[in-house]
């Protein structure tokens, strides 16, 4: 009980810059548990999609490897269902390359959305945290003017320790909002290196295959 008084003592003691900082993170939290999620759930239907229809294409079978990508929404089908059809229009390596590549493309904006957010929220939480630590010095330094000298060393040291709160604050939500934006950037990397690397080998064996 005596944490969470305190925690609501230091919000309330830091301003009214406290609430976009705290929306600030809220939104962060929401965008990290989305992206994973979305990531983790991204890479297992392409696994299984890919370890369905990879034998499906070894085997030249393009019409049964079309069927399953078909039904799926996932990027690997996207990927493979754009070279089959370049394929079976015109079988030049160099097309089918590029079929596949327009896939990827057009998958890329969904995985790649919103973790560059995260990035940005660290530094407005920094820049918020900052500007209402400068406000309620400025507040504190003018109610100076007015006060009593026997309280002004008092009165300075009370404003300037609520002022920091504030910068506190705002540096607890960005060093996380950072460190999260890492790492679901390097999550998204490897899956669109993996997303890649499917697209050669998929090029690579349907090539093979129609020597």
């Amino acid at each position: 009980m005596d944490f969470f008084a305190t925690i609501l003592h230091f919000f309330q003691q830091g301003g009214l810059f406290m609430y976009p900082i705290a929306l600030v993170a809220v939104c962060a939290i929401a965008i990290t548990i989305e992206r994973w999620f979305f990531l983790r759930r991204v890479q297992k239907e392409n696994a299984v999609l890919w370890a369905e229809v990879a034998p499906l294409i070894a085997q030249g079978d393009l019409d049964s490897a079309a069927r399953v990508t078909e039904g799926s929404d996932t990027a690997i089908a996207r990927i493979i269902s754009n070279g089959i059809t370049q394929a079976r229009i015109e079988n030049k390596r160099s097309e089918i390359e590029v079929a596949a590549e327009e896939g990827l493309m057009e998958v890329l904006p969904a995985i790649e959305k919103r973790t560059h957010y995260l990035g940005t929220f660290s530094n407005m939480s920094t820049l918020l945290g900052l500007l209402g630590t400068v406000i309620g010095l400025i507040g504190s330094f003018a109610a100076l003017g007015a006060a009593d000298p026997a309280e002004k060393a008092d009165l300075l040291s009370k404003g300037i320790s609520e002022a920091m709160n504030c910068t506190a604050f705002g540096l607890m939500v960005a060093i996380p909002s950072l460190l999260l934006h890492s790492y679901l950037q390097s999550r998204t990397t490897e899956l669109i290196d993996g997303l890649e690397a499917v697209a050669g080998k998929f090029v690579n064996a349907l090539s093979s295959r129609r020597r």
